[in-house]
This record gives structure tokens, sequence and C-alpha cells, in this order.
């Protein structure tokens, strides 16, 4: 993941995971190195962000300390909590004035844009839409643990596919994952029947690995 690309920022990272995703499926047993030193890793490993490309690198736990956390570092280190936020507060109205036209996306603040970003998963990555700031700024204001997440490496994840809707506070790494499922298994207009199992199974996965997130209830 670590070599030069012509692609777009968010394709990169996109793209990082999705040949993770294949390398697995064409081996029954790939070895995981990190990008910076070449060490084995276990496949719970550390995950490191270039903010200025988006493009996130494998790193073994000296890496990650070394390279992050100090004056100049040139990477961050992704976070590994995963919160489901039960109590999200988020109207149809709220979500419609958002402009995201489809019922997945994830929001994250851009320290390199100065702005909050939102994007959406789409067969060919992740695609950019056009966020109304008023209409985020007064989500965030409903919703404290908004003002919690770290720049860069933290995203709000919503789901309103189906009925209902959920709310997550995941690591970026997360995000970019779901984006290479889903270029990885969409097939014709639709999709197909593959890619919404995985897509299903994925958030599936994020309810079983995540806390619970609500706010105290005052007498």
């Amino acid at each position: 993941m670590s070599e030069a690309s012509n692609e777009a920022p968010e394709s990169t990272a996109t793209s990082s995971f999705l040949r993770q995703f294949t390398s697995r499926r064409a081996s029954s047993g790939p070895e995981e190195r990190c990008e910076l030193c070449s060490t084995s890793l276990n496949p719970l490993h550390q995950h490191l962000l270039n903010p200025k490309n988006r493009q996130i690198l494998c790193a073994c736990d000296g890496c990650a300390i070394l390279f992050c956390g100090q004056a100049g570092a040139h990477y961050l280190r992704v976070p590994r909590r995963l919160r489901h936020l039960g109590d999200f507060q988020m109207s149809d109205l709220q979500w419609e004035a958002l402009m995201v036209p489809i019922n997945l996306a994830f929001f994250y603040r851009d320290t390199a844009a100065e702005r909050t970003l939102a994007m959406y998963p789409s067969p060919a990555g992740a695609t950019e839409s056009l966020l109304s700031f008023e209409s985020w700024q007064e989500i965030v204001a409903q919703n404290p643990d908004l003002q919690t997440m770290e720049p860069d490496v933290e995203a709000l994840l919503v789901n309103r596919i189906g009925d209902g809707a959920e709310y997550y506070l995941v690591p970026i790494d997360e995000c970019y994952r779901l984006v290479g499922v889903i270029r990885m298994h969409w097939r014709g207009l639709s999709g197909g029947t593959e890619v919404w199992k995985e897509i299903h199974q994925f958030f599936e996965s994020l309810r079983t690995r995540s806390t619970e997130s609500r706010r105290p209830v005052h007498a």
C-alpha cells in the first residue's frame, strides 16, 4: 500500500483494503507485513493514516509508536474504538438536508481540507457528497458524541438501509473496509444479491464488536 499512486486520495485508501481482501481470497493464509519495516503482523494489527493523501498502512506496534504521536509525524494512528450510538438523534428531514444520495455514508473531519466531509460508498469507491454546513452543525449540537471524534481517523458511519437506522462512531479504516466490500462484490446496476449479503454481514460484525454508547438519564 505504500507505493506511489495516481489515484484520488479516497480511492487510494479504498484500494488498499480491496487489495487486502483480494489477497485473502487468493490464498488460504497470506502473511501480512508491516508496510514500514516488513515485520510479520498478527491479524489484529495497527493501521496508520497519512492525512495528506488519505493512504492507510498496516503497521507493527513499534512503527506505530515511532512514526506517530509526536510533532511533525507523517502518520496518525487509527484508533480501535467502535461505538454504537444508540440514542443518536437525526430526523428524516435532517438526513435529507445533508444531501447524501444513498442511505449509507460516513462523515469525518479532514484537517487538510479544514472541513467535515460526507462520503458514500459506490462501485467506484468512496465518493464525496456536498455537505450542508448548517445542517451538519445542527446534528453535531444535538449529538455530543460527534464532538469527541478524532479528526482524520474517526468517522460517523450511518446505515439507513432497510427498516430503522444505525449510527456508529468508528475508526476510518472500517469505512474504507465497507467501501472495499462494495467495490469487490457489486454486480450490474443494482449490485446483485451477493453485495447486499456482504453489507448485511459487515454491519452484523460491527454490532457484535461495538460497545453501546448512550447518554446518561438525568433525574
